[in-house]
């Protein structure tokens, strides 16, 4: 598999939120073998199932509880771990973003109607607080299929208990197979809990249900679906082999498959109909310590890094203090190895282009990106440099990307040393934030010198602006992936001139140009600046550019200081030292490479899309790609 570990970090952010369990709650009509009242842990008041959860965060979780029967098993039933996992999840439904739980079957060992009413009263504490699922595995109910009729687990665990959830979609007619549509991330995504024996009848509604909802992703969850070797690989059950036959392997719609029943836990990959992944996972936890005392998991879903973090831990032990714990209960207060705490790299928007495309931002028109305090605008669509984008299409020495502010500052294209003419080119490629669906790609590089830059016609205003009263400079960049050949100290853009004729001695040296932004060895953006008013160059240094991936870059300047922003975000290491304007000098504003001693060596090697400079400091609610 190409799983990955998750780190640390992860694990102690879903971990936060515990704290000592509070008093017990005798549970009415339970009674211990020993004859005493048997507790659950108590209950708080909790806020509304919405409190705290927020749906449009692209950051949320999703809980997964396998067989409980151990728990509820006649006169040895203890609901305590469960009830302490319930408050957990209630108390964690802000803070960890949980989004929904579901329980993967085999509620209770005799599916008897004593054992289902006190699974029933237990799980009253999620009801209205965290919605759920639960399905029933082979020990809920008597043999046969979803076609089995009324029992105690449909009365109790039914429709009828969850009508008034808000994320209850519908069920089967025989009430065994239900589905739950949740909204998370900005969009809803639908979750089958299936019957431990679906029917053909069932697998029809199966279908029909993803079939009505052509554009969610889908989790399929049952209690019998897969089993695995001591090493964790999983392989389908003879019931697992007909859900994918007959449901999983024809909906790719359907990312993730999660079953209980059998243990050890395990994982595979499989791949669809339509050659796409489907993570199927064995969740289950009754043969450890105290039946696995209400161990529950999170996935947590991260749509920025494209990841499911995955924790299994025990609320029941993880909310005691250390002294109150029993020792075997130390030992798994949470599991960590590779089946039970990983990560799954999921790239969200491709596995669901096929059926959810996400929509893309239009083109903006250049109307609507230039306002009252822009100076100049460049961007390489057909607005830009003339002629429709062909992707690869060279771009002649002489090519002008025209100033769309109409203020004069028009760049033209020439090539450094003997470059050939292929090392400029145009794309389609662009940032999703860009206003224009177009750029340039450079070939610039060492040994030898070879480039291509866009430099401001000679009489541009742009050559000799102060911007004492700030600025703010915006492009989009991608570097290349793979990043090959020696690119350091490459520069982006820059104003020519050099520092020392402007009268600045304070710098790295006299010979380098008044303002650059450039890209170190290890792929860190470097702003250097001489100020107008000032003799120094303050420098900001972000973190390492990832190659592959367009970023927003903005240099804002309030008239004081200077704050590099990447994709909306401030980087680390912005210099506090004052910086009044720019120390220009009546030469060319460079895009594609950083002059040195009034001459260049190396050009750029990347993508550029738009760029835009502003004589203020913008907002980043401003900038062309809004953050």
């Amino acid at each position: 598999m190409s799983d990955t570990r998750t780190g640390g970090v992860a694990r102690r952010r879903l971990l936060q939120g515990a704290i000592a369990a509070p008093a017990a709650l005798a549970v009415p009509g339970l009674i211990g073998a020993a004859g005493t009242a048997q507790t659950a842990a108590a209950a708080p008041v909790v806020p509304p199932a919405s409190a705290g959860f927020d749906p449009d965060s692209p950051r949320f979780a999703l809980a997964v509880l396998p067989d409980t029967q151990y728990l509820f098993d006649e006169d040895r039933s203890d609901p305590v771990p469960l009830a302490t996992t319930f408050r957990y999840l209630a108390e964690q439904r802000g803070l960890a973003n949980v989004a929904f739980m579901t329980h993967l079957g085999d509620i209770t060992e005799h599916g008897t109607q004593d054992e289902i009413d006190l699974a029933d009263q237990t799980f009253e504490a999620l009801d209205g607080v965290v919605p759920f699922s639960v399905l029933a595995g082979n020990h809920d109910i008597p043999g046969g299929n979803d076609q089995r009729g009324d029992t105690p687990y449909l009365r109790a665990f039914g429709p009828s208990r969850f009508t008034g959830s808000d994320t209850f979609g519908g069920s089967s007619p025989d009430g065994y197979n239900s589905f739950h549509v949740i909204p998370a991330a900005g969009r809803e995504w639908l979750v089958l809990a299936l019957d431990w024996r679906v029917s053909d009848a069932g697998l029809a509604w199966a279908r029909g249900v993803v079939d009505a909802h052509p554009k969610l992703p889908a989790i399929v969850t049952t209690h019998d679906l897969a089993y695995a070797d001591d090493e964790g690989a999983a392989t389908l059950s003879g019931n697992g082999q007909r859900l994918w036959d007959g449901l999983i392997r024809a909906k790719d719609q359907i990312f993730l498959a999660l079953g209980g029943h059998y243990w050890p836990p395990g994982r595979t990959v499989l791949r669809n109909d339509a050659g796409h992944d489907v993570h199927v996972h064995i969740t289950n936890y009754q043969d450890r310590y105290y039946g696995g005392a209400g161990m529950i998991r999170l996935y947590q879903f991260d749509l920025v890094r494209n990841t499911i973090d995955v924790e299994t831990f025990a609320p029941w032990f993880l909310m005691r203090d250390a002294g109150e714990r029993p020792p075997l209960g130390s030992e798994v207060i949470e599991l960590t190895d590779d089946v039970d705490r990983f990560s799954l790299p999921v790239d969200f928007e491709a596995r669901f282009e096929a059926f959810a495309p996400a929509p893309k931002p239009p083109q903006v028109p250049p109307t609507r990106v230039v306002g009252k305090d822009t100076v100049a605008y460049w961007r390489f669509d057909t607005l830009g440099l003339r002629g429709r984008v062909e992707e690869g299409a060279t771009v002649a020495n002489g090519a002008v990307a025209q100033d769309l502010t109409r203020k004069g500052n028009d760049l033209v294209v020439r090539r450094l040393h003997s470059t050939a003419a292929g090392l400029l080119t145009r794309s389609v490629e662009h940032h999703d934030g860009a206003p224009a669906h177009a750029s340039l790609r450079f070939d610039g590089g060492q040994s030898p010198d070879r480039g291509a830059v866009l430099e401001a016609v000679a009489n541009a205003p742009i050559n000799s602006e102060k911007f004492l009263g700030g600025y703010t400079i915006e492009l989009f960049v991608k570097l290349p992936e793979p990043f090959e050949g020696n690119h350091a100290w490459m520069g982006i853009f820059s104003w020519q001139g050099r520092a020392g004729d402007a009268g600045k001695t304070a710098g790295y040296s006299p010979l380098e140009p008044t303002c650059s932004l450039n890209v170190s060895p290890e792929r860190f953006l470097q702003y250097v600046l001489y100020p107008h008013v000032e003799d120094a160059s303050p420098t900001s240094w972000s973190h390492a550019l990832p190659v592959g991936r367009w970023f927003h870059v903005a240099v804002v300047n309030d008239g004081e200081q200077t704050v590099v922003w990447v994709e909306g975000s401030p980087i680390t290491r912005n210099p506090k030292q004052p910086a009044h304007g720019i120390a220009t000098l009546g030469r060319p504003f460079t895009l594609g490479a950083t002059g040195w001693d009034l001459g260049f060596g190396q050009g750029f090697y990347g993508l550029l899309g738009d760029v835009r400079i502003s004589k203020r400091a913008l907002e980043p609610s401003e900038f062309m790609s809004p953050f």
